[in-house]
């Protein structure tokens, strides 16, 4: 076994840390702290502590050779993901564009660390994780690594293969077992290169965090295990294997860091960090009515705009309103309350305070775009009794069932029903990010969607948007090789020809019919400019049963490409398209608030392949997810890249206001665009249309 180590800094930081060891600092008190390529560890190597589950923080390090920018999020307890993007100063970028002036090297990364074990009285807490897969592969690393806390010191000691272990200092035990993983074969940049985990020299590193009596202030000390003779960036000096640090806490959610590599290179940085789970705003709107005591007078039911009013006030927009004998029925859109529970909850006050002793039950049925999602039955003298704590046996959800709607009977109700045809505007921000492109690192358009919806009946409506371009730089997009040299169709690549062509475009304009089909099942049909590169027509079946964690649908489009010249015409390129969908909500508790999704089919480009989609979503409403398609489009005719992917930030718009509503906002991140893999942007998708049915977007 090949050893080769110094310990005389570790001895004497250790003898140090043991004259001051304190209980108080058993655990830092501002937690764990950020490496220099994301993810928690010391400075260049990875520990097997993990953040807080919903803890995301936002990375910024800077040396002499290269600047790392990332994000790191704590998706479960379990699980650690990273994503990063690396310029590489001292090399310029050279692709199938040529030589690109003033552009450096740049490269992205995704990174995950799965904890394995968890730290014990006499064990340690072990890890292990992949860095830098779907990158162009110069900072691939595997690594296995144990975290043992003592007092105000906390010990790291890992194994690394590909970046983490080029300097080999100890023999691969993976290479005794078999000797195809003494070697660890290239590969092409932007693949999933699994063949070549935890194959090739192996290296130790490790080191130690030490928590001083200065609460916001941690020393770090570690052992690398690159030795960076073959490092993109050229063949780095390397004047000591040790790296030392300082972590300096400004605020609970800022800090610093100073660090010192390689004996001749200083390092900077700084992490920006808070908890998914918790950001909130505090809400200014009405507290939930009181239900009056029993024997109170009762407006009478005929009052029915009162009835109307107020349900308003409590976030429902009435569509219909009835009462019978002894039933009540309320059809409706809520615009307030993301929590079924909480919407239902106010719905049924008002009832409560506005009807008759002798009404028994409430019907609430929730509609979305006049579909009927679901219904909920209260038993009104149960949620009374429990409105008003008479007994402590069962809550206000005791008294609610949600039922599927029967249309039959909703059809028969006569009363108050708003009104039918009619307009209703809209307006809404967006923003669209590319990273990582050969003639331009980040790639933004931000904008206005300016337009509405003209209803003519329950199923049939007419929509439009135009879209209003403020800010972007898609000019400096230049992939302009034409199509005919191309072995792919070019679907998405004229991008800069759409986005720069004037402040305002017809962003769609369509005639929309829409149905519940009864049961489980809802249909919709569309024609016309469906999105700002393409028209058509097509159809969507979905089955959703209530308040399950499966569900499955089918969509099939025809459509023609829009002429990015002229607005209204198209050009000659037409294709089929559709996907095969089956959507998962797992439920399970390693799992928690977790959905994915696996569409097949075809694409744009008529290249045929399946999009793995994963969503988290976290106790504030907001959610991060992520897909990845693989098609038939082989490597070489893909691009850079390899294969379509992406990441995305979805949040409640209520999170930056003072007043609760239903409505979101989503933030998308695209590592590079290319034209395989790419699906129709589909106007209305009837799986995020029937969210109620069981709630994931809450």
């Amino acid at each position: 076994m090949k050893c080769r180590f110094n310990f005389g800094p570790l001895v004497l930081l250790l003898c140090s840390a043991a004259v001051v060891a304190q209980e108080t600092h058993l655990i830092p008190a501002y937690g764990v702290s950020q490496t220099n390529q994301g993810g928690v560890g010391l400075i260049q190597t990875p520990s097997a502590r993990m953040a807080g589950s919903g803890s995301f923080s936002v990375n910024y390090r800077d040396s002499d050779q290269y600047r790392y920018s990332s994000m790191s999020l704590q998706l479960f307890p379990w699980l650690e993901t990273t994503v990063r993007y690396t310029d590489i100063r001292t090399v310029n970028y050279s692709g199938a564009l040529g030589q690109i002036s003033g552009k450096t090297l740049k490269d992205k990364g995704i990174d995950a660390k799965v904890l394995l074990w968890r730290e014990s009285d006499f064990l340690p807490q072990i890890s292990a994780g992949i860095r830098n897969f779907g990158g162009i592969g110069v900072f691939e690393s595997e690594f296995i690594t144990a975290s043992k806390r003592l007092g105000p010191v906390d010990f790291h000691l890992g194994m690394g293969w590909g970046y983490l272990g080029r300097s080999g200092n100890i023999d691969s035990p993976f290479c005794k077992l078999e000797h195809s993983f003494c070697y660890r074969p290239g590969g092409f940049g932007g693949q999933f290169e699994y063949k070549s985990f935890f194959h090739g020299p192996a290296a130790l590193f490790g080191g130690i965090e030490y928590q001083t009596p200065w609460t916001p202030l941690r020393l770090k000390l570690e052992y690398d295990g690159n030795n960076y003779k073959t490092d993109i960036a050229g063949v780095l000096p390397v004047d000591s294997a040790w790296n030392a640090g300082v972590h300096y806490n400004l605020t609970d959610n800022l800090d610093f860091t100073l660090n010192y590599q390689r004996g001749n290179t200083l390092g900077l940085g700084a992490s920006y960090r808070f908890d998914l789970n918790t950001v909130a705003k505090g809400k200014a709107g009405p507290a939930p009515k009181p239900v009056p005591v029993a024997g109170s007078v009762i407006k009478p039911a005929r009052e029915q705009a009162q009835v109307v009013a107020e349900l308003s006030e409590a976030g429902f927009a009435v569509k219909h309103y009835s009462v019978a004998s002894d039933t009540a029925l309320v059809m409706g859109e809520q615009f307030a309350y993301r929590d079924n529970a909480e919407a239902a909850d106010r719905v049924s006050r008002v009832l409560a305070n506005q009807l008759p002793e002798r009404i028994k039950t409430y019907r609430i049925v929730e509609v979305k775009d006049q579909l009927p999602l679901v219904e909920t039955l209260v038993e009104a003298d149960k949620f009374k009794s429990a409105a008003r704590y008479e007994s402590l046996r069962y809550s206000t959800d005791d008294a609610m069932q949600r039922v599927n709607p029967v249309q039959e009977a909703l059809a028969e109700q006569q009363g108050f029903t708003a009104d039918g045809p009619g307009f209703s505007p809209n307006l809404e921000a967006f923003w669209l990010q590319s990273f990582s492109g050969p003639e331009n690192y980040y790639m933004y358009q931000f904008g206005a969607l300016v337009g509405g919806r003209y209803v003519f009946t329950d199923q049939l409506s007419m929509h439009g948007n135009l879209k209003v371009n403020l800010l972007e730089n898609f000019d400096k997009f230049n992939y302009t090789v034409e199509a005919d040299g191309t072995p792919v169709p070019r679907v998405r690549t004229h991008v800069r020809d759409y986005v720069t062509r004037s402040r305002i475009t017809l962003e769609n304009s369509f005639l929309h019919y829409n149905s519940h089909l009864g049961g489980n099942w809802y249909g919709q049909a569309y024609a016309g400019y469906l999105e700002t590169m393409y028209g058509g027509l097509g159809a969507e079946l979905l089955h959703r049963p209530l308040d399950s964690n499966w569900s499955f649908g089918i969509d099939l489009n025809y459509v023609k490409q829009r002429s990015y010249e002229e607005e209204f015409r198209f050009i000659d390129y037409k294709v089929l398209t559709g996907h095969a969908a089956v959507y998962w909500q797992p439920g399970y508790e390693f799992m928690d608030n977790t959905l994915l999704s696996v569409k097949v089919g075809r694409y744009l480009a008529k290249d045929k392949g399946a999009t793995l989609e994963f969503a988290k979503r976290f106790d504030s409403g907001i959610v991060v997810g992520a897909f990845v398609t693989k098609s038939n489009v082989s490597f070489a005719d893909y691009g850079e890249g390899s294969f379509s992917k992406g990441f995305y930030l979805s949040f409640p718009l209520d999170l930056f206001s003072d007043k609760a509503s239903v409505g979101r906002g989503k933030l998308p991140w695209t590592p590079v665009s290319r034209d395989g893999g790419q699906p129709l942007n589909r106007p209305v998708q009837l799986f995020e249309l029937t969210d109620r049915r069981s709630p994931f977007l809450r």
